[in-house]
């Protein structure tokens, strides 16, 4: 499967002037015969607290609707973020569409509070994975990437996980190292895209990358490209899974045990069910 990351300079709580941005991009991969283009976290806004602007219902969200009839027009699968209006919560969404329709629709279970993000959006409850083609995929949402534990919990379906985010420039050395191990660890494809460009006072700096299930990377480092095109491979999972099986020497139960000892707050079932 050819998969399209994007490096967006996201125009601040612009939703307009982002769609024109996002569309040109749609447009340039289709051409390159891109079958699942990913767009960073909260495509459309830059990663705001500012819910009233950015919250919208899903049954009448504009940006839903415009990246549905995007993967129409291009007869390709979408992932990108947004926020959804739920009444008086908020939830910062990871959405795959295709063909029109929803494939995957996740809620950033870890809130940035860091960012005061915990103050706006409620964090999810579940991890989930969907069929592309003969792909298993799964996706998280920036700060999600420093829990390994939802990523292990994924990875005995998932061959191919995403991470989209607004990650700034100032610790994009722990973004490229961790997405790094969570491939090698988890023994799939992981792809990370950012934004780039200016937002809120922050900086992000060109670091969407890939990473194959050996920890090898798919991407030129540093890139200025708008757009990355990369192959994933169901077979490269399933051969090195099979020759180097030390997924297979996990013990579930027993973290679980440890987890419940020490009074964590995510379950075992919730882990390793």
């Amino acid at each position: 499967m050819k998969v399209g990351l994007t490096q967006m300079d996201i125009a601040w709580e612009n939703k307009e002037k982002n769609m024109e941005k996002a569309g040109k991009l749609m447009e340039q991969a289709a051409g390159q015969g891109v079958e699942l283009l990913v767009f960073p976290e909260m495509t459309l806004t830059g990663f705001t607290m500012n819910t009233a602007l950015a919250g919208e219902e899903m049954l009448f969200s504009p940006t839903l609707q415009f990246f549905k009839d995007a993967s129409r027009q291009y007869r390709m699968a979408i992932a990108f973020g947004f926020v959804e209006d739920f009444g008086t919560e908020y939830y910062n969404k990871f959405i795959i569409v295709s063909e029109g329709r929803i494939l995957y629709d996740y809620d950033k279970i870890h809130p940035f509070n860091f960012g005061e993000e915990g103050k706006h959006y409620i964090g999810g409850h579940a991890v989930k994975t969907a069929s592309l083609g003969d792909l298993k995929v799964s996706g998280f949402v920036c700060y999600d990437l420093r829990f390994p534990e939802i990523f292990q919990a994924v990875s005995g379906q998932a061959d191919l996980i995403l991470v989209i985010a607004n990650w700034p420039k100032e610790r994009i050395l722990h973004w490229e190292t961790l997405l790094r191990a969570r491939a090698i660890e988890n023994q799939c494809y992981i792809v990370g895209v950012n934004r780039i460009g200016k937002g809120n006072g922050l900086e992000y700096t060109e670091s969407s990358m890939a990473f194959d299930p050996f920890g090898e990377r798919l991407t030129k480092a540093h890139s200025k490209a708008e757009l990355m095109v990369i192959n994933v491979e169901k077979d490269t999972v399933n051969r090195i899974r099979k020759q180097f099986p030390f997924r297979e020497d996990r013990k579930p139960e027993l973290y679980g045990e440890f987890y419940a000892k020490n009074a964590c707050v995510i379950t075992s079932d919730f882990l390793f069910g």
